[in-house]
């Protein structure tokens, strides 16, 4: 079993900001939520919010949208293509991904590229308010047992940040992906041999 971040990684770009992007363009008016947005981005900084409670706080932004599983699908059309080629020339049935994006955003994506193993941030898409915390770091950890998977079936997992650590430390090979470029993961005990 092959395990895939998502983000910059089968998706060259970030998705949640690409989808941020996508609907302050559509919808200026929603541009009225970017100071909390900002103000909980320093607090996250200064180490006084979590990275959950600064995504919550973001993710606000979503109660200003009239229809947001339209939203999404519309998005997904525009971006379909940011999806990397080296993933669709290797993807297989039993591949995972596992995200810190919200999977409202990417139940769709990976449902028409035939995913259906998907693991990522329970977000409300009409509130912002998460269930759990962000998939991100250790929890992706405790997402995939969670979920019933066995990190003895992890064959191979690949990332672009390094604070993918603890999930890339349990598989057989990591691989740190770069755009189009894989390369062993550093100080992987097997790195990306064979």
């Amino acid at each position: 079993m092959r395990v895939y971040d998502f983000d910059k990684t089968i998706y060259d770009g970030d998705s949640t900001v690409h989808f941020f992007l996508f609907l302050l363009r559509r919808h200026p008016s929603l541009s009225r939520y970017l100071p909390a947005g900002a103000l909980a981005f320093a607090r996250f900084q200064w180490g006084d919010w979590s990275k959950t409670r600064f995504k919550e706080r973001l993710y606000r932004l979503f109660q200003g949208v009239p229809n947001i599983d339209a939203e999404v699908h519309a998005f997904w059309q525009l971006h379909r293509d940011g999806i990397k080629a080296f993933y669709t020339a290797q993807q297989a049935r039993d591949d995972v991904i596992i995200s810190a994006s919200p999977t409202f955003l990417l139940a769709p994506i990976c449902a028409e590229l035939g995913i259906s193993h998907l693991l990522a941030s329970k977000v409300d898409p009409e509130t912002g308010a998460y269930e759990g915390e962000n998939c991100w770091g250790a929890e992706k950890v405790r997402r995939f047992l969670e979920a019933g998977h066995q990190l003895s079936e992890m064959t191979d997992f690949y990332s672009d940040s390094l604070s993918d650590a603890p999930l890339a430390m349990r598989a057989q090979r990591a691989w740190f992906v770069t755009g189009e470029r894989l390369s062993p993961w550093p100080d992987h005990p097997m790195g990306g041999e064979v």
